[in-house]
């Protein structure tokens, strides 16, 4: 869904992750119901919770659209089992969606919930620990039976005794009440059941007042080919809001403003990572007038971008669905070879399989996206949750010397202008480029303002057309290595083109003439020129945010980027000096980055790993940078980060 904003830029530099503004304004009497008080908040955190079957991710996203039009900034983060249908009402089958939405600029989806919806024990027992005193709890009290509370360890209902006393707790037979509102649609029990997350959406949406119109007709169109379930799922939703308008149990509703003051004049829509990536490539492919050749393996938390991509061969992409990851990268290099912008998407498992073709894209010296969206491992690891852990092998995880560039997107949004940095490096300097990002952004979801498209870069290249090269005898001739003095890309050479015939494999090259070479001196200088082609990469300089001459600078990258900015933020507003800086491209480093790390007493580097980033820093530029570190598959809280970050500036 877009919306339209035409408010000037503005940026909130206050806590604004810390804490929650309330502002009480007069009661409204609607027709036909109680009396009701609204009050006014200037930020929300929902989460949704129950077992994976009882559709929290749906609930959520049908949320997050509706937020999205109304024009809040947000941010969300799904969590879910990595198994399709995981063991119903125990601890490891419960999936939660979080929504962070507010009236001003937010990097994070939030630390805890300020509004639990729990859809059962298990939903109740595996989030009660990230709520905080004081939050509001909506319990489904048809599933706290015997049964189901046994699944988790309750020997007494957690209704019934005071370990909930800290908290506003609003039961709620969501399940009979679903059950009544759809009687008239003959519908069985357990069909009728299934459309009480949609109670749970209606009851919520009313709670904070979010439209409505385009979830019935969303619901509508998702059932088009069962009007009866479509009209019963609307019916849940209606009846969710009704019971909200109407029960003395919920007595307060809430108003969250647009965030119209935190954003640029332009048109938004809600996007996730992985759609932006996808936007992204499909606008590479444009910018560069090449076809975009996509060849994949399904893998998560990946395999969206195949998804979304087969949709539109109508702008020149086409979709490869391999039998195995190998299969795919070889149908992707094949393609540029071909003369198109070759892509293939995967994560670390598959980064594994597709080494050794990589490795050959080096040698081969063509574009090529190597897209890792990383998650936890090793081998199949956290297949839904999140990590930083594939630094050092997108780096290093090939056999002999082969340099990758490698870049890195900050946020869900920014995977959109990642995509065509990634296809600008690879297109101009003829390489594989690497674009790491990662399961936190693949899934979650911010506003994105659509760009213009007189404003994305021109990335066309041209390909070889004839002879560059003249003979001893004067004869011309096409050496497929003969390199551009300034980017050292060689010749792209589409097959098929008369006079442009020349060898490819993955045994070395002679320079220039590209024949088949084992002269020792000839491979160290192709080793030597590789190398510097990528260190010749030109990339921005970093940025440093520093306004007040810090002593300690927290450098990060990637997806990390939200919580660090929400942690600085906290600091700067409790009176703390500290420097940020963040990096997109980790080969090659910003040439200005040795002289940013010695401008600091202190470099903290927090990372989703055991400190791969820290690690490269202390070799290359000699510097202690100190590693904070988490690998639990979820992201930082800025909490944990502003605590981490003012010990380290005291000690």
């Amino acid at each position: 869904m877009t919306s339209q904003v035409s408010s000037p830029a503005g940026k909130s530099d206050e806590a604004s992750e810390a804490v929650v503004g309330e502002q009480r304004v007069p009661h409204i009497e609607r027709s036909g119901a109680t009396e009701k008080e609204i009050r006014r908040l200037d930020r929300v955190i929902i989460r949704f919770a129950g077992d994976s079957g009882d559709g929290m991710q749906l609930t959520g996203d049908r949320f997050t659209s509706e937020t999205a039009s109304f024009g809040n900034d947000l941010s969300t983060l799904p969590n879910f089992p990595a198994e399709i249908r995981a063991p119903a009402g125990t601890l490891p089958g419960v999936s939660s969606f979080q929504l962070h939405f507010a009236d001003h600029d937010i990097l994070t989806p939030g630390d805890a919930p300020n509004v639990l919806v729990a859809m059962n024990p298990a939903a109740l027992k595996a989030n009660i620990a990230d709520v905080p005193r004081g939050a509001d709890i909506i319990v489904n009290t048809d599933e706290f039976t015997k049964r189901p509370m046994a699944k988790v360890g309750y020997t007494q209902s957690p209704l019934e005794d005071d370990s909930l006393g800290a908290y506003n707790v609003h039961p709620v037979p969501l399940t009979t009440l679903t059950i009544e509102a759809l009687k008239e649609f003959g519908l069985s029990r357990k069909e009728a059941e299934r459309s009480k997350n949609m109670f749970a959406l209606g009851l919520l949406s009313w709670m904070y007042n979010r439209p409505t119109e385009g979830t019935e007709a969303f619901l509508r169109s998702k059932f088009a080919k069962k009007p009866t379930i479509a009209e019963a799922n609307v019916a849940a939703f209606r009846a969710g809001w009704n019971f909200g308008e109407t029960t003395e149990d919920f007595a307060v509703s809430y108003e969250v403003a647009p965030a119209s003051q935190a954003f640029p004049t332009g048109t938004y829509r809600n996007i996730s990572g992985n759609l932006a990536l996808s936007y992204g490539l499909i606008a590479a492919g444009r910018q560069a007038e090449l076809p975009v050749y996509l060849g994949s393996y399904p893998i998560t938390p990946a395999s969206d971008i195949l998804h979304e991509l087969s949709k539109h061969k109508n702008f020149g992409v086409r979709t490869f669905q391999a039998e195995d990851e190998i299969a795919g990268i070889g149908a992707a290099l094949g393609a540029a070879f071909g003369g198109a912008l070759g892509v293939t998407t995967t994560s670390g498992p598959g980064v594994a399989l597709k080494s050794e073709t990589i490795g050959l894209a080096v040698s081969l010296e063509l574009p090529l996206l190597i897209i890792d969206i990383q998650r936890g491992g090793p081998s199949t690891g956290l297949p839904t949750k999140t990590e930083q852990a594939d630094l050092l092998q997108a780096m290093y995880g090939r056999n002999g010397e082969a340099p990758v560039p490698i870049v890195a997107p900050r946020t869900p949004a920014d995977c959109f202008d990642a995509a065509l940095d990634a296809a600008r490096i690879a297109l101009t300097y003829r390489t594989p480029v690497f674009l790491l990002s990662d399961g936190y952004l693949a899934n979650g979801s911010e506003p994105w303002r659509i760009p213009e498209t007189d404003s994305l870069p021109d990335l066309r290249t041209q390909f070889a057309s004839g002879p560059n090269h003249e003979l001893a005898d004067g004869t011309e001739v096409f050496w497929p290595y003969k390199r551009d003095p300034q980017t050292l890309a060689r010749p792209w050479a589409v097959p098929g083109t008369p006079g442009l015939e020349h060898r490819i494999g993955g045994i070395e090259k002679q320079d220039g003439t590209g024949n088949i070479s084992y002269d020792p001196a000839n491979h160290d200088f192709m080793v030597r020129t590789r190398q510097a082609k990528i260190d010749g990469i030109v990339v921005p300089d970093l940025e440093v945010d520093d306004p007040a001459g810090a002593r300690t600078l927290v450098l990060g990258w990637g997806s990390t980027y939200g919580p660090i900015t929400a942690a600085v933020r906290r600091l700067r507003a409790a009176g703390e000096t500290i420097a940020q800086a963040h990096l997109r491209h980790l080969n090659p480093f910003p040439r200005n980055l040795g002289e940013v790390l010695r401008r600091y007493d202190k470099v903290v580097v927090p990372e989703m790993n055991l400190g791969q980033l820290a690690l490269l820093l202390r070799a290359k530029y000699l510097v202690d940078a100190q590693s904070y570190n988490q690998v639990n598959g979820m992201p930082f809280k800025a909490e944990q980060l502003a605590t981490a970050l003012k010990e380290a500036i005291d000690a």
